[in-house]
């Protein structure tokens, strides 16, 4: 009962001391439109990304922005025609201009996406652009989502504005994970928290990062972060550092087009940097499964075994913390669109990725290295942030 006392009071505090993380109204911040729009350089990092191009690509060609802008894929080294294929919608969608580049494999102390990165801003610098929006290869754009991300950085007078992609819920698995990853995220990330000038919680989501480009110079963007699995919290961490002024929330018009059908694909997007989040700390994990296992498992194992042995009062209280867990999940499953059945679930979710933590410790310290689309890092913890 006692354990179940405890619970109930941590989902109390998260209720109540852990930044509203589980709010979803934080969306891009009122802005009007600057007096004159700000040169913009679009990145977009690609290894064999085939397969989602046409859905993504386009959508950033046909930008309706009203100052000069212009995108930049690099095709690190893909195997799948990636940059041909973007060569080709560029031909057949027209729009904003294009340039396809190749950075060559990455030297030593480098993810490839981040080298990626590095050699499209230095591409991008030849036009001294104001502004470079960093976007994965799997990213669809509505129309307006660049004028509206500019508007909100200049006249906001932010140095990162960054949205959370809607990701894709039309699987069995990703219906039952994704939320949840979304919604984990914002209990370690609270978006309110990371908007604070003088709050030290920085993050940014990678599929969609608007950076000033006289702050990606001051902060040493990418260079500071070259070794970085999670690239994002680190891009944020960085610019924060350096006396940036950081935003990020939740997306209305930015939407991934990935697909991960099956359970395997989400394992493998979520173990691949779990353990580099705990800083491939043990002791670190212990208390993360420790932690997990006290806010989202006890509450409907008290609630089971309470009811099982006559013991009311820790029937009780389990009920009124999974209730707690249940209630705070519910505006995220309404952001996705999804049953409000689902909100109960949360304690099954919750030990997927107790598992697939752990399976990230356990590859690492087998020393098995890690591969991201097709290339083997002799570094387990060299792996980049696929988005």
């Amino acid at each position: 009962m006692w354990i179940t006392v405890v619970s109930l009071a941590a989902w109390c505090w998260l209720l109540l001391f852990q930044g509203f993380f589980w709010r979803t109204d934080v969306r891009l911040p009122a802005h009007g439109e600057p007096a004159a729009w700000p040169s913009v350089c679009v990145v977009v990092p690609a290894r064999d990304e085939a397969a989602v191009l046409p859905a993504s690509l386009p959508s950033l060609l046909a930008q309706d922005y009203p100052g000069r802008a212009e995108v930049f894929l690099v095709d690190d080294g893909s195997t799948d025609g990636t940059g041909e294929l973007a060569r080709e919608l560029s031909r057949r969608h027209g729009g904003l201009p294009l340039t396809v580049g190749s950075p060559g494999e990455p030297p030593a102390g480098w993810t490839g996406k981040l080298w990626a990165v590095r050699h499209g801003i230095g591409l991008a610098r030849a036009r001294d652009p104001e502004f470079l929006l960093l976007t994965d290869a799997d990213i669809a754009h509505a129309p307006h989502s660049l004028r509206e991300l500019v508007a909100a950085a200049d006249t906001g007078g932010f140095d990162v504005v960054s949205q959370m992609a809607r990701l894709r819920v039309e699987s069995l698995w990703e219906r039952l994970v994704v939320p949840a990853f979304v919604y984990f995220f914002a209990q370690l990330y609270p978006f309110r928290r990371i908007s604070r000038r003088r709050s030290r919680t920085a993050a940014a989501a990678g599929g969609c990062v608007l950076l000033r480009a006289g702050m990606a110079e001051r902060a040493r963007i990418p260079d500071a972060i070259r070794h970085a699995v999670i690239d994002d919290v680190a891009l944020a961490r960085a610019v924060k550092g350096a006396g940036g002024h950081v935003w990020l929330g939740l997306a209305e018009r930015v939407d991934s087009v990935r697909p991960y059908p099956r359970l395997h694909d989400l394992w493998r997007m979520v173990s691949r940097s779990a353990y580099a989040q705990l800083r491939h700390n043990p002791l670190l994990l212990i208390g993360t499964v420790a932690g997990l296992a006290l806010v989202y498992l006890v509450p409907p194992a008290a609630l089971v075994a309470g009811a099982a042995d006559g013991n009311a009062p820790t029937a009780v209280l389990g009920a009124l913390a999974w209730a707690g867990m249940a209630g705070t999940y519910l505006p995220m499953l309404r952001y996705y669109g999804q049953p409000v059945w689902l909100a109960p679930l949360l304690p099954f979710t919750a030990f997927l990725y107790l598992l697939m933590t752990v399976d990230s410790a356990v590859q690492h310290h087998r020393g098995r290295g890690a591969a991201w689309k097709g290339r083997t890092y002799a570094r387990p913890d060299a792996v980049p942030d696929e988005g």
